[in-house]
């Protein structure tokens, strides 16, 4: 210390305080070295047992290394060759198990099969069937073994197939034993003779040699249950029973099962007798399948039978049961169809006597469900006769339009003659309700207490409103008398049927506007009568479809009184479709006039007797037309109908004439005269076309009416006097405008006339000023 505080101040560097620091520091650090030095000495043992250690791991790594390449070397070959042995044991041994399952199979396979022999031998069928069965089981698992295949497989597969048919024969052989059908020859099975050969044999008492194997029946069928053949077979039977028992008992009324007993079987067959009506009631029916069910039930369907499930496990059912879930739906529908269907009531006041029929359904469904043909609470037969308010309605509506429809196409010429008397044959309705009576007497108490009379004493007609006298189709009087026929049922049902048979009426008469005028097109086009007669028709139906809503509005049920009870929005349909008709066979006659008088040569040059001969020919012909169309219209149109339609053909023609005439450049004299006997001709045979009635006297008033009629007669008459008339005349006529002349001809027309049939002189540039 001291040299070391000698070497500081010999530098300079410390001073006293500086040194004395230092001093201390110095004192410390002594102190720590005497620790170190005292850890060492402790730590030093402990290091060398540490070495000793570390050379003790190095000794036993070596081992341990001398270990592991001895165990690699030796030990690892013999491991894997035990390995090896190990698992070619292990395949072997799979291998015997294989075989061994394989042979015991066989075993259980061949077993089977001598036990079948021996059982089928024995007639002990239901044994033999599931000795096959499990043949069939140990065959199949033969089969399942993937890449174990043996030839003997298929040989087995066909010996199995052979032994299964084998079974199949014998069983069917008892089979036709136990049920006998002898049926009549394919070609004649429709008929109710044939149908009469039908019977069914059935074995009611077993052979001695079967008695100790239990009864036949249940034998025969629970093998084929085993085999599963037995849906087969019976889908046979009840397809066979359908055809030939059950279908011609529901469709021939006259047919009844008859039964005979005999020692060792029951025999099913048919006798005739004489029916009352053309479809058999429903109650008559069900007493015939019942009384064949319970024939079948005692002697055949009631045999339990044990059914393999598809969850492996077995269920009891009976035949009974089996036969029915296959029979029964087509049965249903055919007790349906064939039977209910003609058991709905044509009329609503039949409904409640329904109700018997509702009560032999249930009885007949409640019997085969003793007999366990059927199972479930309610099928569809059932629910048919319970809903026979539907169907009424629904076959009184199919009814009424298949009934309209025929009528539609009926003839049209076979007609009646409707008259403002006539009341037809149209029912009488119901007075009106009791409140509806109250109602009007008390407004009719009302009005004459509080009002004034107003009432005129000038009367309208009683016939006013009335259709005028024509003749109408037959059919369609008929087709009326439906509707109202219809509505007058739908009064008395059912609010749902009454809404049903209102608007079947509706669909008769719009059936009516598309049926008639299709179905009927040619005949309306070529014949005019039939066109008259169709015309007639649609107004005869629109005059009473004003009404009809109304007669029945308050007798319908309450939706529709409010005014949904109508018909007047078919009236202008009807009205068109009538008119339509009958102008467009208007048009076709106008047509033949003008084509008839274009044969005339336009009455030039009338002094040509060949010109002269063809416009009377065409003259001729338009009379002959016109009485030949007076004649068919006659009593067939009403009058004032057919007096505007012949006078408006007759003005056709009068207007051709006139417009021919009138455009004619020179007439000569004798022109003149030949075209006023023409003229004659028309205005003297004209009139008689007019025939609207059958009585010659009564027909004398309208041929005096023909200027009412006939728009152009007047003027027809007057070119008649100007082709006489010499040029003085001709102006007195006009009277300036103010005569005759005037009235139905132009100046024009006039003076063109007067050019024709007169030379240019002073006279005639007279006579022509004065036409003005």
């Amino acid at each position: 210390g001291s040299l070391v505080a000698a070497v500081l101040a010999h530098s300079g560097r410390l001073d006293k305080e500086d040194l004395g620091t230092r001093i201390g520091r110095l004192s410390r650090r002594g102190e720590v070295c005497n620790m170190i030095n005292k850890k060492y000495n402790e730590f030093l043992p402990s290091m060398q047992s540490a070495e000793d250690l570390v050379s003790k791991v190095d000794g036993l790594s070596s081992n341990i290394d001398l270990l592991k390449a001895g165990i690699e070397n030796e030990v690892q070959q013999d491991l894997n060759v035990a390995v090896a042995e190990f698992t070619e044991l292990k395949q072997q041994l799979e291998r015997d198990t294989l075989v061994l399952s394989i042979l015991k199979k066989l075993q259980e396979f061949d077993a089977a099969i001598k036990d079948y022999n021996t059982a089928l031998l024995e007639k002990k069928y239901v044994t033999a069937a599931q000795q096959l069965e499990k043949a069939r089981s140990s065959l199949k698992m033969l089969e399942s073994r993937k890449g174990f295949e043996l030839k003997i497989l298929k040989a087995l597969g066909t010996e199995l197939t052979v032994q299964t048919q084998n079974m199949l024969y014998h069983l069917g052989e008892e089979w036709q034993k136990l049920a006998v059908w002898k049926l009549p020859p394919s070609k004649e099975s429709s008929s109710l003779e044939s149908v009469m050969h039908s019977e069914l044999h059935l074995r009611t008492v077993p052979s001695k040699e079967e008695e100790i194997a239990g009864p036949p029946v249940a034998s025969v069928l629970q093998a084929f249950a085993v085999l599963g053949e037995l849906h087969t077979k019976l889908k046979i039977f009840g397809q066979l029973l359908l055809k030939y028992i059950l279908k011609p008992l529901i469709s021939y009324p006259s047919l009844q099962p008859f039964t005979e007993e005999q020692s060792d079987v029951f025999i099913l067959r048919f006798k005739s007798e004489e029916p009352n009506l053309d479809h058999s009631s429903p109650m008559e029916v069900f007493y015939k399948i019942q009384l064949v069910f319970e024939v079948l039930h005692k002697y055949l369907l009631n045999v339990p039978l044990v059914q393999p499930a598809e969850d492996k496990k077995e269920c009891r059912v009976t035949l009974a049961e089996l036969l029915g879930d296959m029979i029964w739906e087509e049965l249903s529908d055919c007790l349906i169809q064939n039977c209910l269907v003609n058991s709905i009531p044509t009329n609503s006041s039949k409904l409640e006597q329904y109700i018997e029929v509702i009560k032999s359904t249930e009885e007949f469904e409640k019997a085969l469900k003793n007999m366990h043909f059927l199972k479930g609470d309610t099928t569809d037969l059932l629910e048919y006769a319970r809903n026979v308010n539907s169907h009424f309605a629904n076959k009184k509506c199919q009814d009424v339009i298949v009934a309209a429809r025929n009528l539609m196409t009926s003839e049209i010429h076979n007609t009646v003659k409707i008259t403002p008397d006539s009341c037809g044959a149209l029912p009488r309705l119901p007075d009106p309700a009791t409140g509806d009576h109250l109602k009007v007497e008390k407004t009719s108490k009302l009005l004459h207490n509080d009002m004034v009379n107003l009432e005129n004493e000038t009367k309208l007609s009683q016939y006013t409103f009335s259709l005028p006298t024509c003749r109408i189709s037959s059919s369609v009087e008929k087709l009326m008398e439906l509707a109202y026929q219809t509505l007058l049922e739908a009064t008395a049902s059912t609010d749902q049927c009454c809404i049903q048979l209102f608007y079947s009426v509706r669909n008769i008469f719009q059936l009516f506007y598309d049926v008639v005028p299709t179905y009927h097109k040619e005949n309306l086009q070529k014949l005019p009568q039939l066109a008259a007669i169709h015309h007639n028709n649609c107004m005869y139906i629109a005059h009473h479809l004003l009404t009809l809503g109304h007669q029945f509005r308050y007798r319908l049920t309450n939706i529709l009184c409010d005014g949904a009870a109508t018909f007047v929005d078919l009236v202008p349909g009807f009205r068109r479709l009538g008119m339509e008709c009958f102008l467009a066979q208007m048009r076709v006659q106008k047509g033949e006039i003008l084509e008839r008088l274009s044969s005339a040569r336009n009455f030039s040059n009338m002094d040509d007797e060949e010109n002269y001969c063809a416009a009377n020919k065409a003259i001729r012909q338009v009379l002959h037309q016109l009485k030949r169309l007076g004649k068919v219209w006659q009593d067939v149109l009403p009058v004032n109908v057919y007096c505007k339609a012949m006078g408006t053909l007759l003005n056709t023609a009068l207007s051709e004439i006139i417009a021919r005439i009138a455009a004619l450049e020179d007439i000569s004299a004798e022109d003149a005269d030949r075209l006023y006997s023409l003229c004659r001709t028309m205005v003297e045979e004209g009139p008689q076309v007019f025939i609207p009635l059958p009585e010659e006297d009564k027909n004398k008033k309208y041929q005096e009416e023909v200027p009412v009629y006939v728009q152009k007669w007047m003027t027809f008459k007057e070119l008649m006097i100007i082709l006489q008339a010499n040029l003085q005349e001709i102006v007195d006529q006009w009277a300036d405008g103010k005569g005759p002349l005037a009235a139905e001809f132009s100046a024009a027309e006039v003076k063109s006339l007067i050019r024709a049939l007169f030379q240019n002189t002073e006279r005639r540039a007279a006579a022509l000023a004065k036409i003005k």
